[in-house]
């Protein structure tokens, strides 16, 4: 790290406050003193429009190897520090984004990089072994260091997988497991189940399934794609299964404003549920497990009530469904608690919670119940990384020595009152803001109008992300204090001053 110029920068931070915002000024709410640690810069600095010269010639090189439609921009990750993300341009943006809500304490943490310099872990990063069946001395013990020592309610045991998808994956097939091992009433498979599964016929490969909601997103491998129903380009061209998909609540914003309307949709998508799991009953395709999101996140942010989700637990538990609640992007503190699910309340924890993204490695909690009753049922190669798990013991330690979900806490809601503001001051072109902690979001007038904000703010260094037909979504990580909030208010107030 250039310790000089972070001086430098840490100086000149600590000269500048915030202004008061007054009629026709930029947005600014009253702001908290502004701390720069040593390793984080201070504010964004732009020196080219984005993508730079740099990244236009990678992406060019890039071009004739791969497709590079997705790709924003190429990236300097060794001068990237903190919430700021720097380009091959040198451009530094506030990282509102932070690759897809998966960076939990930033970029290049002075935590994160001492295990990487410890020569006692040096073996977890040399020796990527295969979990499944030659499991390294020391991993159990991680194991409880780690994901076990956040593990939701309910949930005793614990399978890591490499990511998001995987994690689903293989948790769909937990539930299939169980479901068929109670339909046999726990005895061996028959010879009939045996040769029948070798050439994708029932009763071997029962005709079960998976109950889904409209608007969600749980990965792009083939099981998850059919439950995942956020945009068609994911789906397009891509064989499925015939399984069913209920309509998830579309809420009315403010939520305390709406509270009866949002009730009668809320039971409207539940007695659909409940239908849907006896229709296929009907068709002989019962439903093994119902997945679900705390908030709907590739879908456009959707949120729903705890007692909405308290009562499709209890759905799931009537009907003799799994009830899995895929925490792939709310997991980790977003929210102001670990796991999103736990502001619900539930009596009677989920089945089994999946996991990635600010987790580092992929996997799934679950209950005893939906253990593998066999070797090599779930199962791959790789089956996780050990030292993703190295990485994830000192997040979590930096959470709780700096008391980061209370930091969450704090800045979602100097966020939110921000995005209220603004929706206010632009009404013509912002509404439905809405979040829980800092996993917030809100609505531009059309995905147009959205697209252009978004490219907008990253010129005036602040780099957010898309979701929905026409959302903004804010993912900073778990160090994004007050101060950066307003600097991320401020760029978006210049850009909707733009919008006429």
């Amino acid at each position: 790290m250039a310790s000089s110029l972070l001086t430098r920068q840490l100086a000149i931070s600590l000269q500048h406050n915030l202004r008061v915002a007054a009629p026709g000024s930029r947005y600014i709410s009253k702001t908290a003193t502004k701390t720069v640690s040593e390793f984080e810069y201070d504010a964004p600095c732009m020196k080219t429009t984005v993508p730079g010269p740099k990244s236009q010639e990678l992406l060019r090189q890039l071009g004739e190897i791969q497709n590079t439609g997705a790709i924003h921009f190429f990236c300097n990750y060794e001068e990237s520090r903190g919430n700021y993300l720097v380009d091959v341009d040198g451009n530094r943006m506030l990282d509102v984004y932070t690759q897809i809500s998966s960076i939990p304490i930033g970029y290049n943490h002075p935590a994160l990089l001492k295990v990487m310099t410890d020569p006692n872990n040096l073996s977890a990063f040399i020796n990527r072994p295969a979990l499944g069946i030659l499991p390294p001395e020391n991993f159990p013990d991680k194991l409880v260091e780690s994901l076990l020592s956040v593990a939701p309610s309910g949930m005793t045991r614990v399978q890591t997988m490499a990511c998001g998808s995987c994690s689903n994956e293989n948790a769909f097939k937990s539930m299939f497991i169980w479901y068929r091992n109670k339909e046999r009433g726990f005895t061996s498979p028959s010879e009939e189940d045996i040769g029948s599964c070798m050439i994708n016929q029932s009763p071997g490969c029962p005709d079960l399934s998976i109950l889904s909601f409209m608007g969600a997103f749980h990965g792009r491998t083939l099981g998850c794609l059919a439950t995942t129903h956020s945009k068609a380009i994911h789906k397009l061209d891509i064989p499925s299964f015939d399984w069913p998909i209920a309509p998830f609540p579309k809420l009315q914003y403010p939520l305390e404003e709406f509270t009866r309307e949002n009730a009668q949709e809320e039971a409207r998508c539940l007695e659909e549920v409940e239908d849907l799991i006896l229709q296929w009953r009907q068709k002989g395709k019962p439903v093994a497990g119902i997945v679900i999101e705390p908030i709907q996140a590739e879908g456009g942010d959707n949120h729903a009530s705890p007692d909405f989700f308290i009562k499709l637990r209890n759905i799931a538990r009537k009907h003799g469904s799994a009830f899995h609640v895929d925490e792939v992007q709310t997991g980790g503190g977003a929210t102001g608690k670990f796991w999103a699910h736990e502001h619900w309340g539930l009596e009677d924890p989920a089945d089994i919670v999946s996991f990635s993204k600010k987790m580092l490695t992929g996997g799934y909690f679950h209950r005893d119940e939906l253990m593998p009753d066999k070797p090599y049922r779930i199962f791959n190669t790789w089956m996780g990384d050990p030292s993703k798990n190295l990485f994830l013991s000192e997040v979590l330690n930096v959470i709780r020595r700096e008391k980061l979900l209370d930091q969450v806490t704090r800045s979602g809601e100097v966020l939110m009152q921000g995005l209220y503001a603004l929706q206010r001051q632009y009404p013509h072109v912002l509404s439905r803001a809405r979040g829980q902690g800092t996993f917030c979001a809100i609505d531009a007038r059309t995905d147009a109008t959205r697209d252009s904000i978004i490219l907008k703010a990253k010129n005036k260094g602040v780099f957010l992300g898309s979701c929905g037909e026409r959302s903004i979504r804010f993912r900073p990580a778990l160090i994004f204090k007050e101060y950066h909030v307003h600097q991320l208010l401020n760029v978006l107030n210049d850009v909707l001053a733009e919008h006429k």
